[in-house]
């Protein structure tokens, strides 16, 4: 028989608000966000913050589960489409719009915070199924053959610095960036790029314009 006790009402809501708190400030400036911030913004003490979550991985991974669920739905569905090139355009058209519908969401694909298994996992599923997706188009001739899965990680940065730049003006215009890039990443015009892709390692230590993890 469980001996975890479950949470009194106040410590739930409490706890409840501090997620929802967490995810709005962590997709405004970034999963190093102030903890106080997320503090203020949950209306509690920041003591209360520590007492539901004694470490900041345990509060980013709390936050941002939902999304890493999202996002590796998003990426099943489309390598479950069987056309290479349909399948290619959905995953990257569906996982920027759900960069656009919650900006925290940026922070499953960038996190490199300690303490956040589900994010992790999430990471390890994206990566597997993001180069399945991108191998399928590469040899159906729907991508060019030199694209790397890094080279897109980095192209989508370049789609949510779009997103951030147009959010109050023009909040689709973001749409019209994908399609041009997406555009670009076909054989027909390729010509040779003039240096090797970014390597894994290297991906891991880039650092966006928008600090969202």
């Amino acid at each position: 028989m469980s001996t975890v006790r479950p949470l009194r009402q106040d410590a739930a809501r409490n706890r409840e608000r501090l997620v929802l708190a967490a995810r709005e400030v962590f997709g405004r400036e970034g999963l190093d966000a102030s903890l106080e911030e997320v503090a203020r913004a949950a209306g509690v003490a920041i003591g209360t913050l520590y007492n539901r979550f004694p470490s900041r991985g345990e509060l980013v991974d709390a936050a941002l589960a939902p999304l890493a669920g999202e996002a590796v739905a998003v990426a099943e569905r489309a390598a479950g489409v069987s056309d290479p090139a349909a399948a290619f355009d959905s995953f990257m058209t569906q996982t920027c719009a759900l960069f656009a519908r919650d900006r925290a969401s940026t922070g499953v694909y960038r996190s490199r915070v300690p303490g956040t298994p589900a994010i992790a996992a999430a990471q390890r599923r994206l990566w597997a199924l993001k180069a399945d997706i991108l191998a399928r188009a590469r040899q159906a001739g729907a991508v060019r053959a030199d694209v790397e899965s890094t080279d897109i990680a980095i192209l989508m940065w370049g789609v949510i610095g779009t997103m951030d730049a147009t959010r109050d003006v023009a909040p689709e215009a973001w749409r019209r960036h994908l399609a041009l890039l997406l555009d670009g990443l076909r054989p027909a015009a390729a010509h040779p790029l003039p240096v090797p892709a970014v390597a894994p390692a290297q991906l891991r230590d880039a650092r966006p314009l928008r600090a969202s993890g």
